[in-house]
């Protein structure tokens, strides 16, 4: 077996001239916000293991916010369910209590529990010091999923405890490799290859720069849909079509270093779905848009060891709209990112389909004719 983690570089949207509204930071990147690290473990084959029938092409995608932390952070956080044909664990605590503790991990629909084990261990044995005392302390990952059964042999649940912890350990600061990679390395986005894509915005509020950035995991929509710059580009592709209906899914990772209470995360979470449907999704019957947004802004010790009064900074909700638009912007361009990093894959004689990587030239003229 063949585990892949490369990172190395490929070309992004804006290198191939496609517009995009909003200023990015430094990486365009979920990273731009500090002390959020992001890692990844690549599974990539080419040929069945022995008894299946398919090759293999799944992955863990890890996002650990307050990632150099000695011990555990609690950061305030909102979730929307947009079409809930798929899973986010942890979700009900999100919403009851506004915060969730440790990394966030992105895999494929039936490498859910196999990555909820391996959070659990890593959590353990990343932080001895606060979950192996006596004080009965529990803990409740983050992981999310999408359906890449087309492309890979989901069935043979080849995640393991170890990929897990790959990703964990492997994850930095600095650029983020997108496509093929992690829990995008199966995954289809308008019937052309999807996968893992990111993307960042800089504002200002009252004079002070933040940062508002979205990772996500594209697995959505059907070729006809798709539009990017509001150009119907799945219309005027000539690429070949595999006619796929809409059957996968995308989770949406928004992050921040806003000071945001819970109930404004859930609206930055909400918005989400508006970035999506930029590109043309129109949140498909069998899809699961879940969306999770964060902030690293007031961070707070364990409950357990807090004071009894906490104390916030938030931003008044008037001014919101600027931020409501980065997270806009963000989505829309992750999701344009991941196509255009992604690789061909498929068509080999295991398998059932042959999925395009999307042209970006072609796309990027569509553009320029579209604006003569």
């Amino acid at each position: 077996m063949a585990t892949d983690t490369s990172s190395q570089k490929r070309k992004r949207a804006r290198d191939f001239g496609i517009p995009f509204d909003g200023t990015p930071g430094p990486m365009n990147a979920i990273t731009d916000v500090a002390g959020i690290h992001v890692g990844f473990s690549t599974i990539r084959e080419e040929t069945p293991r022995p008894g299946r029938k398919l090759p293999v092409r799944t992955g863990v995608t890890a996002i650990l916010p307050h990632a150099t932390a000695g011990e555990p952070v609690p950061v305030f956080a909102g979730i929307h369910r947009f079409n809930g044909n798929g899973e986010m664990t942890g979700s009900h605590w999100i919403e009851d209590g506004g915060y969730f503790i440790g990394p966030v991990l992105i895999t494929n629909t039936h490498g859910v529990g196999m990555a909820h084990h391996g959070a659990v261990r890593w959590m353990i044995d990343r932080y001895a010091a606060t979950y192996e005392g006596d004080e009965h302390l529990w803990i409740m990952p983050v992981v999310a999923e999408t359906y890449d059964g087309l492309l890979n042999d989901i069935n043979g649940q080849h995640v393991t405890a170890g990929h897990v912890f790959e990703a964990l350990n492997g994850a930095n600061t600095g650029p983020v490799a997108e496509g093929n990679v992690g829990g995008g390395t199966g995954m289809i986005a308008y019937g052309f290859k999807g996968g893992t894509g990111t993307a960042s915005r800089r504002i200002a509020i009252d004079g002070t720069d933040f940062t508002v950035a979205a990772l996500v995991q594209a697995n959505h929509g059907q070729r006809d849909w798709l539009t990017i710059g509001g150009v119907p580009v799945g219309k005027l592709s000539k690429q070949d079509n595999p006619g796929l209906s809409e059957r996968g899914s995308i989770i949406v990772v928004i992050a921040t270093d806003l000071p945001l209470a819970p109930h404004q995360l859930q609206k930055l979470a909400r918005r989400a779905a508006i970035g999506i449907g930029r590109n043309g999704t129109i949140g498909g019957n069998n899809s699961g848009d879940i969306f999770l947004a964060f902030s690293t802004a007031n961070p707070h010790p364990m409950r357990h060891k807090a004071e009894a009064v906490l104390t916030i900074a938030m931003i008044n909700d008037d001014v919101l709209d600027p931020v409501y638009q980065a997270v806009v912007q963000s989505v829309e361009e992750a999701v344009v990112n991941a196509m255009i990093a992604a690789e061909t894959t498929g068509g080999t004689i295991h398998d059932r389909y042959l999925i395009p990587a999307i042209d970006a030239e072609a796309v990027a003229h569509l553009m320029r004719r579209s604006g003569e």
